[in-house]
């Protein structure tokens, strides 16, 4: 055999094919420092035969022959060509030589990024983000230099499912103290947000016999896979005026139902006192549970927020709510309250699943809270939200003269019905398309998903700074013509 420092093309086989070998993928590490050059070459080895450079039934020089072409010991290559051969990458017999197996089906790898992403659109409306250019980076940092600097070591051991003690006080005292909550820090669980409460919460109900969980509709659409993966189907139950409809619900047989009072998702609307009332009565009647996700229950702009409906029967509401809204979504960091009768088996079902949130991220945000880090965080952006959303109502009434915005002044996203000269709403969605705005309609969070001829629009403002808001209204108006066509 050539050296392939000279001569890349490697070795001919019997059959009178010559091999593309690619040795020049072995150069660097026969180049390895001594320690590390036989796993070096070990590993190129690998990936040679894994991408195809070496293909099945490619006969390899001699251990003597390619240890003299790399420079290197001929125990090296012996001992490679021995370890693949064990692995199955290649095969060999006495006097036969030695082979490129045919066992290796190995993909070329490749990272994909699932992660969900906003649509290719000039302006995106779509509602549920924040604002992430918000996230108080230098306090976060602060925080988490403190945490490492003073963590003890036992910190980094499994923790208690439930969370850090010391996380789940600082919770409790913040959730009593903004939200009304009867919070208990030995019923409270720290979790990877919301959705983790609502599966753990399934799991639970499912072992327990509860096949059903009723769901707002309109709501949130990740609830029937979310229920689903638990074993439990999510039965969509109507809103009126006032909120979830107590006559559907008492009449659908569930015992279970996801509730958001503080600001209705997507409708916008607060439960009235009186259907609070009225829900509370159900679950006490059936034994049964309101499980509170208060997505956004912080951020109401004119008027203080109305307390969370936990606070008024601990035993027969569950309580959920995460920093998604208020820091960033990619933290994966929230909280559940549950009953007393609940909370072993949720703490277990827990314990089984993840052994814990990490202790680190819980041991920081634990001192972001203490410190007033997170308070400072939510005046923040209670400010730049309700400036966005005063922003997004006055440019509505200046392009779509007429269109009426529904719902309380909270969170992070508006109704906005437009007069019936703009519909129908399928066209309307197409021109906004083509000008490159992105909106979701009401629909879109029904389970009906019918097409409307009056057009309701869900709009998201919190990522979008004051600017792009004026140019996004501008730019769907301009699309459209109040004839519909």
């Amino acid at each position: 055999m050539t050296s392939s420092r000279t001569n890349p093309v490697g070795p001919t086989d019997p059959a009178g094919g010559t091999a593309s070998a690619a040795w020049e993928l072995l150069l660097p590490a026969a180049s390895a420092p001594a320690r590390t050059r036989g796993r070096s070459l070990q590993a190129a080895l690998r990936e040679a035969v894994r991408s195809e450079r070496l293909v099945p039934g490619t006969r390899l020089p001699s251990s003597r022959d390619l240890a003299a072409d790399l420079g290197v010991s001929r125990g090296l290559v012996t001992e490679a060509y021995e370890q693949l051969t064990a692995e199955g990458y290649l095969r060999s017999g006495r006097g036969a030589g030695t082979w490129v197996g045919g066992a290796v089906r190995a993909a070329r790898p490749r990272a994909r990024d699932l992660a969900p992403r906003s649509p290719a659109a000039r302006v995106d409306f779509v509602p549920g983000t924040p604002d992430l250019s918000l996230f108080p980076r230098s306090a976060w940092a602060a925080a988490q230099r403190g945490v490492l600097a003073d963590a003890p070591h036992d910190l980094l051991g499994y923790p208690d499912p439930r969370g850090l003690p010391r996380l789940r006080t600082a919770l409790a005292e913040l959730l009593a103290r903004r939200r009304g909550v009867v919070a208990d820090p030995e019923r409270l669980i720290v979790v990877s947000g919301v959705a983790q409460a609502t599966t753990l919460l399934g799991f639970v109900l499912h072992a327990r016999g509860t096949r059903t969980v009723g769901v707002e509709d309109p709501g949130s659409p990740q609830h029937d896979a979310l229920y689903a993966s638990a074993g439990v189907t999510a039965v969509p139950l109507p809103l009126d005026d006032e909120g979830l409809a107590v006559g559907p619900l008492r009449t659908s047989g569930v015992r279970a139902v996801v509730v958001t009072p503080a600001h209705q998702f997507p409708t916008g609307i607060a439960y009235s006192a009186r259907r609070r009332a009225q829900l509370l009565d159900w679950a006490r009647s059936v034994d049964g549970l309101l499980f509170e996700d208060d997505y956004d229950g912080d951020f109401r702009y004119d008027r203080a927020p109305v307390g969370a409906l936990q606070g008024l029967d601990p035993e027969h509401v569950a309580y959920a709510g995460s920093v998604s809204k208020s820091l960033a979504p990619g933290l994966r960091l929230g909280w559940l309250l549950v009953p007393e009768s609940l909370a072993d088996e949720v703490v277990e079902r827990k314990r089984t699943m993840d052994l814990g949130h990490p202790t680190l991220d819980q041991a920081l945000f634990a001192r972001f809270l203490e410190r007033g880090d997170y308070d400072r965080q939510l005046r923040r952006c209670q400010r730049a939200y309700r400036q966005r959303r005063d922003t997004l109502v006055a440019a509505l009434e200046e392009h779509f003269p007429g269109a009426e915005v529904t719902g309380i002044a909270a969170g992070l996203h508006v109704i906005a019905e437009l007069p019936e000269r703009y519909g129908p709403q399928d066209g309307f969605l197409e021109r906004a398309a083509s000008a490159g705005v992105a909106v979701r309609p009401l629909t879109a969070y029904t389970h009906a998903r019918a097409g409307d001829a009056v057009v309701r629009l869900v709009l998201g403002y919190a990522h979008l700074a004051p600017g792009r808001i004026r140019a996004g209204v501008r730019l769907m108006a301009g699309a459209v013509r109040p004839d519909g066509r």
